[in-house]
């Protein structure tokens, strides 16, 4: 018996100890605690590491990065109408049930759209229409009301021949989300912005062909033909979550951007411990990469900027190969840099100086004017182009205006679209405007090189260097199967015969032979209050007529065209939007949303998508304009 309870007692105080222990692991309170929650297997986001440069350290750029700085690619599908027997009705079923939905919420089949005659089934299948994928390519930080390029090229599934002379009816563009092709289910990412507007097919023929139409019909562009409906929104994301350092950086950010007259909200609203609300200035919607540029170079720290730009200046001169950034660094502190940086105007070595003239130059510095002039006329190569845009960019100078006036006749052709540009840039000076109906302008440009410059981005525009530039004569040109012919009266009368599509007789006009007044002749729609004869042709229409002109050798001048920088943007984009979706436009339904065209689609069909008739090459020389900046 004693044996028994000698053994009932170890095992009593064992489990003493047990419970003893137990309870010190939960605690001395005696509450039980809650278990730990699963870890998620996402990787947190919130804690990342930034590596600053010397140059970068104390300014935003150092402590923060910027949650949608990219361009965001949207896409949709769309409807041409108003073509001439060259669209197509056979569709893919998903795409055409879908677009027969969208057609029905547009209107289709009601009297107030203009389609209250036919059935949206009836409209599709009309050999007049033609569905088509929409894309393009908004700005990082846009704005409500931003407008934008559209490119259009019909759906590769389907037959249709040209969409010459089409238009697109209002589209809804969405996030592609790194989609080759919109998607049809009924849960997508919400419309962002919308579409429409009269299609620009490129007008000219890969190099070399002379004999054969090598132009492609089947893709074109909306110049100017998007609009945003949603902001862009932008924000701040700290590495080091911090009440005050969000404080520090909101108050830098607002000095820096102060909340404009037409502003809602102030440029920088911090909203918690690691994330600022950006809000774009109403002065910087049409220049938005400019604008994050100066906000991630912005310094934290609004003391002493004197002292701030010296260090800039130093750190520079020891490497110059941080001149961009020490460039931006002075922007961003603004006119008391210039003291500072006046000295290294005239410094040799070219990357200091360039670094200060650019800063100069955006800060509406005048002692710079002259140091650019003598770059712009005397420099070489890129250094003048360089030059040129920065001239460009500075206030009222009579002296810039009279240096790029004068540059309109330089050797370099190059240098003679950039002083245009710059010009328009600066309000137009030297420079006679003629608006066509509103459907494009002409630009005529007083210079002794001939030459003929088309848009081929935004506002639809040409530009005729010399006022006195004419088409050859004798002339007897044809174009569209001989729908189109111009000959030659006399010396100053040309005789043109056209005939419409749809039209078994044609109409012939007299017209003049001066290039810029032929051109509006070419656009122009006669009407009661302005009588003067014309043939009401797009944009697109009249240049690839002058083109044609200008191939069969009645025109001797120049021919450049603006490069078309849409679809490079838009493959970039492609290649990096899978690596970080933005949330609020992540499709939540994405995997039962495919198509069956998306799904097991070849690549050879799939790429069709981004061919864009730019890419295969051109008979003239491309010429990248700089967009015109909004005066701040």
């Amino acid at each position: 018996m004693n044996e028994y309870f000698a053994n009932f007692s170890k095992r009593c105080i064992l489990s003493l100890v047990g419970c003893a222990i137990a309870l010190a692991a939960i605690g001395c309170t005696g509450i039980e605690k809650a278990p730990p929650r699963p870890r998620s297997a996402r990787v947190d986001k919130s804690k990342f590491k930034i590596d600053a440069p010397q140059v970068m350290r104390g300014t935003v750029a150092s402590q923060a990065i910027l949650d949608g700085y990219r361009p965001v690619v949207v896409h949709g599908y769309g409807v041409i109408v108003g073509l001439n027997g060259t669209g197509s009705r056979d569709l893919p079923p998903d795409v055409r049930s879908y677009m027969i939905q969208e057609c029905t919420r547009n209107g289709v089949g009601q009297e107030s759209s203009g389609y209250g005659q036919v059935s949206p089934e009836r409209f599709l299948d009309s050999m007049d229409t033609a569905v088509v994928i929409v894309e393009a390519l908004i700005p990082p930080g846009a704005s409500e009301g931003t407008h934008f390029d559209v490119r259009v090229i019909a759906h590769p599934l389907t037959s249709t021949t040209s969409l010459e002379g089409g238009r697109l009816y209002t589209a809804d563009l969405r996030p592609a989300l790194g989609r080759r092709f919109p998607p049809t289910g009924s849960r997508q990412a919400s419309a962002i912005a919308r579409a429409r507007g009269d299609i620009f097919i490129n007008p000219f023929a890969e190099p070399g062909a002379t004999s054969r139409d090598t132009i492609e019909r089947r893709g074109g562009r909306i110049l100017d033909g998007g609009i945003l409906t949603k902001d862009i929104n932008l924000k701040l994301r700290l590495a080091t979550p911090n009440h005050a350092a969000v404080s520090y950086m909101q108050q830098a950010i607002n000095t820096r951007f102060p909340q404009e007259h037409n502003q809602r909200k102030k440029t920088a609203h911090g909203e918690s411990d690691e994330s600022i609300e950006i809000n774009v200035p109403p002065s910087y919607h049409d220049s938005t990469e400019e604008f994050i540029q100066l906000l991630m170079h912005t310094s934290i720290r609004q003391v002493r900027p004197e002292s701030i730009a010296g260090t800039i200046k130093r750190h520079l001169l020891a490497h110059p190969s941080t001149a961009i950034a020490a460039s931006w660094r002075w922007q961003a502190i603004g006119p008391r840099a210039l003291p500072v940086i006046q000295d290294l105007y005239d410094y040799p070595e070219e990357l200091p100086r360039l670094a200060a003239l650019r800063a100069a130059a955006r800060l509406n510095d005048p002692y710079a004017a002259p140091h650019l002039i003598d770059m712009a006329e005397k420099g070489s190569g890129d250094v003048r182009l360089q030059a040129m845009a920065l001239l460009a960019d500075m206030g009222s100078n009579p002296l810039i205006d009279r240096t790029l006036h004068k540059l309109l006749n330089d050797e370099d052709v190059e240098i003679r679209l950039a002083a245009y540009e710059g010009l328009l840039n600066r309000g137009g000076r030297f420079i006679d405007r003629i608006s066509v109906d509103g459907k494009f302008t002409i630009d005529v440009i007083a210079s002794d090189k001939p030459m003929l410059y088309v848009t081929q981005i935004g506002r639809p525009r040409l530009a005729v260097f010399g006022p006195d530039l004419k088409i050859s004569q004798p002339i007897f040109a044809s174009a569209w199967s001989n729908r189109f012919i111009v000959k030659d009266l006399d010396d100053e009368t040309l005789e043109v015969y056209y005939r419409s599509p749809n039209s078994q007789k044609g109409s012939i006009t007299k017209a003049s032979p001066n290039l810029y007044e032929f051109l509006f002749f070419l656009g122009h729609t006669s009407t009661v209050t302005d009588p003067r004869p014309g043939l009401g042709f797009s944009y697109g229409e009249a240049m690839g007529l002058i083109h044609q002109i200008w191939r069969q050798g009645y025109l001797k001048a120049d021919f450049k065209a603006e490069q078309d920088r849409i679809l490079a943007a838009i493959m970039r984009q492609r290649r990096d939007i899978s690596e970080d979706l933005r949330p609020e436009f992540v499709d939540r339904n994405a995997e039962g949303n495919q198509s069956p065209l998306q799904e097991n689609q070849p690549d050879d069909v799939s790429e069709l998508q981004l061919l864009d008739p730019v890419t295969l090459g051109q008979e003239i020389d491309q010429h990248v304009p700089r967009k015109p900046r909004t005066p701040k």
